[in-house]
């Protein structure tokens, strides 16, 4: 048993929209595929990974360094103790070598997209939906209804709060109970004038979550604190950089009700200074690392470690990104649910064919691995490059 290709592609994922600091009109994803030389159903068992949006592709990154490491480790080494299956921990582990600690940025991505190819690759070979497999391997149980909020509401050319309106309706009409939109990027009149909108839409059908994107010095996050105290918010998120935890603390004592970050932190060690130094409040705020853009989901796992450790319930977390790694995740690890895009980008985003949003919850389909051949636009693109 062993893998005897791991292939690279990097695709455009452009769009007109932007949040508060980006916008998407040039920007890429990798898409991996983990090629085996194990047979299931007459044919070479593959498992497929790409990165999470916001975050360019890195084909340079993967051919020039994780790639080969792999390749060239000698395939005993790779598999689990049993012999029966290769070993994500050890692939893992054979990536990193000669890498320096920190520094994470840029190789956290690589790394955790071949990571979400691998663990694809582990739970075909064992025929398991991953979620099954996961919650076995850390002796929990699997609970196959995950709950999933839409996200959206970015700024758009020549789109009004009226387009606005329309996008948050759909995503009720959809069956989803909480929906997200994008702040920061305009005047906190205008933002507040567009929030005030959307409530209006939505009523009492929905609740509403605020994304600043990391965009807010600390008086302009208390003005629109303040703005947003008045209204019935889901939580306010990434208030300012990523990495200011002293902004993210002072803002507890301004901002009472319930704020998320942390998809723009790629490390357990940043999950630990966030929840060391960054005020976080585990009886309301939430957690959005994202195992494809932080190491993938071996790293994962120390995260959640750490989370135990500092008193944390892991249902805080709620990973960005909106793709079925971290929907396997949620349902197998029991974490509280999982971001998605209803119409952002595609292929990638999305569930299963099928798989419907009922109560602000999908129940995930009995897959082998991820799950992602019961996604007919996305796998036909991965069997691309498998092929």
């Amino acid at each position: 048993m062993r893998i005897v290709d791991i292939r690279e592609v990097t695709k455009p994922i452009a769009s007109p929209i932007r949040n508060a600091y980006i916008d998407f009109s040039k920007m890429t994803a990798s898409l991996v595929a983990v090629v085996t030389d194990v047979i299931r159903d007459g044919r070479p068992v593959v498992g497929y990974g790409f990165n999470s949006n916001g975050r360019y592709g890195q084909g340079g990154l993967i051919r020039e360094r994780f790639r080969d490491r792999v390749l060239e480790a000698e395939p005993t080494s790779l598999l689990s103790e049993a012999g029966d299956n290769l070993c994500p921990h050890k692939i893992w582990a054979a990536m990193m070598q000669n890498e320096k600690p920190g520094g994470h940025g840029e190789r956290s991505v690589a790394v955790g997209t071949i990571d979400m190819a691998v663990w694809d690759a582990v739970a075909k070979i064992a025929e398991k939906p991953l979620f099954r497999l996961l919650a076995e391997r850390e002796g929990g149980m699997a609970d196959p209804r995950v709950f999933v909020y839409a996200a959206g509401g970015y700024y758009y050319p020549g789109k009004d709060d009226s387009a606005l309106r329309r996008e948050m309706r759909s995503y009720v009409e959809r069956g989803y109970t909480v929906v997200k939109m994008k702040i920061g990027g305009a005047s906190l009149d205008e933002d507040q004038r567009r929030i005030e909108a959307v409530l209006a839409e939505v009523g009492d059908e929905a609740q509403l979550a605020v994304d600043a994107n990391g965009r807010f010095d600390l008086e302009t996050a208390i003005a629109y604190g303040r703005m947003l105290s008045r209204y019935p918010i889901f939580w306010y998120e990434e208030i300012g950089d990523p990495l200011d935890y002293q902004l993210q603390a002072a803002m507890a004592g301004y901002y009472a009700p319930p704020m998320a970050t942390g998809e723009n932190l790629f490390s357990h060690q940043d999950a630990r200074n966030l929840l060391r130094y960054g005020g976080m409040r585990p009886d309301r705020d939430w957690l959005q690392f994202d195992c494809a853009l932080s190491y993938g989901l071996v790293e994962y796992l120390r995260t959640l470690e750490v989370l135990a450790e500092a008193g944390w319930s892991r249902r805080r977390c709620i990973p960005h990104g909106g793709h079925q790694m971290s929907l396997n995740i949620a349902a197998g690890l029991g974490l509280g649910g999982n971001e998605s895009y209803p119409d952002l980008f595609q292929p990638y985003g999305g569930f299963p064919d099928g798989v419907e949003v009922k109560d602000g919850h999908i129940t995930m389909p009995e897959l082998p691995g991820i799950g992602f051949e019961g996604k007919g636009d996305l796998i036909s693109v991965m069997r691309e490059l498998a092929q």
